[in-house]
């Protein structure tokens, strides 16, 4: 159905290929996961296969790549449309009208269909992604994890041959994901649907995939074949596969349910282990993170209602207190407030009762400046903040700004993302890529408080242990975080407290294990296959069996 023919990417003024030497064919009915670092060319493959490059993007495409047949050199991706479905990082700038339901009928109308055709498919797919009751609500107004169904919506519509996701689950909170993930199966299987699916958190996806596409980057070759097989080396790779292979398992497990089959005496082990420590079975596991002291909150957030007008308000009377070196995790379903709550407490977003300090402050009387050397956000399009032409300029603009010398974001990018170059468009980095400079932009400042919505997305497993570890040190300095998130993983290795967020209150409030372990929807990975015993990470496991991870 999909055929790479020696296909190899590269974008004007690049001095290396975005994609080299990809060969395979990827037949009907198959979910084919593609994965790889940042940055290693997976946006790239997929824009290949909807023909969106080189015709949109630019650039030059050596090789052949054929989708139903059709030549994409010679297609434009209009040509493709009834063939290829589209979905792309960012829903929002993909969309083409106003509201839910004219989005979702927008590429049938596109292709002719009579009315009644049209009718039954939205109400199915409405019904499919939970979207009935947002039919009539306009794009804007939606949540991100909202919109991203949507986006997934309107290309299922025109009943396309073949679907091409780029991260289609990275704003869903977990039991929508898994909704779209059974669907996405259910098409595979009942209608033989191609799906060409790229993903970063390859915990929630791996397991419905029945091929993986290796990116390694740096010119090396593609890998491809069955999960277990390519995964078995990747760096990248969920913990259940690190699990695995620390454990020694054999075949590797890609699921929770074929590694808790292997799992017994690695249970056994652990368990004995902290019994002759003198520990409960039941015990946390993490070292505990050094103690926060026990000073005056540098965030108070009292009796905050907010919303927006003409609406019901979306958080009624919340209260919160940030300490310093505080790491934070803000969760909740799609649409719960996480993203007004942080504007909120940013100082953009006025709360229509109650109050927000910070250091004794209230950030929504302070101008521009002052707001950000007390509390930084880093939002959902880190794009927003981005205006310069080169990475350079950006970071140069961000030192004069904050009075630091020369260079100071730069180093700070390097170790978040390594790699960049300073004379690239910010507008062609990746969207994990673009998420570490504004995030190093916005540390400039020094802020006591950071607040950071959705700050995983598009970062692969070894750029979150950076960010993770990036938060610790923030937290060392005395920075207060909050990290609004769906990624169970990161939280579970990141956050020493969980904030649950739901009908515009807090519902939970606790310590993280006791918080994620609690919760089938927030538990990681390594806690459902070690259950009953209570261990987050692979890092714990390892540490327990005193060897490195």
């Amino acid at each position: 159905m999909i055929s790479f023919e020696q296909v190899s990417v590269r974008y004007a003024d690049a001095p290396t290929d975005a994609l080299r030497d990809v060969d395979l064919t990827i037949p009907a009915g198959e979910l084919c996961l593609v994965v790889g670092r940042t940055g290693a060319g997976k946006s790239t493959l997929l824009g290949a296969a909807s023909g969106h490059v080189p015709h949109f993007t630019g650039g030059r495409l050596s090789g052949r790549v054929t989708v139903g047949g059709r030549d994409t050199r010679e297609h434009l991706p209009r040509d493709l449309a009834d063939v290829v479905g589209v979905v792309g990082q960012s829903p929002l700038a993909g969309f083409v009208t106003d509201n839910v339901e004219d989005e979702l009928a927008f590429a049938m109308e596109s292709l002719g269909l009579s009315r009644p055709v049209m009718r039954r498919r939205v109400e199915e797919t409405l019904d499919l992604l939970g979207l009935a009751d947002l039919r009539g609500r306009a794009l804007a107004q939606l949540s991100a994890g909202q919109q991203q169904r949507v986006a997934i919506g309107a290309a299922l519509t025109s009943h396309p041959q073949v679907l091409v996701l780029d991260e289609p689950t990275s704003a869903l909170d977990p039991g929508a994901a898994e909704d779209v993930l059974a669907a996405l199966h259910r098409l595979v299987h009942d209608l033989g649907i191609t799906v060409l699916l790229s993903e970063h958190r390859l915990e929630r996806v791996v397991q419905y995939a029945d091929t993986v596409l290796a990116l390694p980057g740096g010119g090396a070759a593609p890998r491809y074949g069955v999960p277990g097989v390519v995964l078995a080396d990747s760096p990248i790779a969920p913990p259940v596969v690190h699990l695995g292979r620390l454990a020694g398992w054999s075949p590797l497990p890609v699921s929770v349910r074929d590694a808790r089959r292997q799992a017994g005496a690695l249970r056994s082990t652990l368990s004995s282990r902290r019994l002759r420590r003198g520990e409960g079975v039941g015990a946390p596991t993490s070292p505990p993170r050094p103690p926060v002291p026990a000073t005056a909150p540098v965030l108070r957030a009292e009796r905050v209602t907010a919303g927006y007008r003409g609406a019901a308000p979306v958080l009624t009377d919340l209260g919160l207190t940030l300490a310093p070196g505080q790491v934070v995790a803000l969760m909740g379903r799609n649409g719960a407030g996480k993203t007004t709550l942080l504007w909120t407490l940013q100082g953009s977003r006025k709360p229509v009762r109650g109050t927000v300090r910070v250091s004794g402050q209230q950030p929504g009387q302070l101008d521009p400046a002052q707001r950000r050397s007390q509390v930084a956000l880093v939002p959902q399009e880190p794009s927003d903040l981005l205006y310069l032409d080169t990475v350079a300029e950006e970071c140069a603009q961000a030192d004069r700004e904050a009075s630091r010398p020369a260079g100071t974001i730069a180093a700070l990018l390097a170790e978040l993302s390594p790699g960049i170059l300073g004379d690239t468009d910010p507008r062609d980095l990746s969207e994990g890529q673009r998420l570490c400079l504004v995030l190093a932009i916005q540390l400039a400042a020094e802020p006591a408080v950071l607040l950071l919505d959705e700050p995983t997305r598009g970062l692969d497993y070894l750029a979150k242990e950076r960010l993770s570890a990036a938060l610790r040190r923030l937290a060392g300095r005395g920075v207060a975080v909050l990290f609004a998130t769906h990624d169970v993983e990161f939280v579970a290795g990141a956050a020493e407290r969980v904030l649950v967020l739901a009908g515009g209150e807090f519902i939970t409030d606790g310590p993280t294990a006791q918080v994620v372990l609690s919760s089938p929807t927030y538990a990681p990975q390594v806690a459902k296959i070690l259950a009953p015993d209570a261990w987050l990470t692979v890092e714990d496991v390892a540490r327990a069996l005193r060897v490195s991870a």
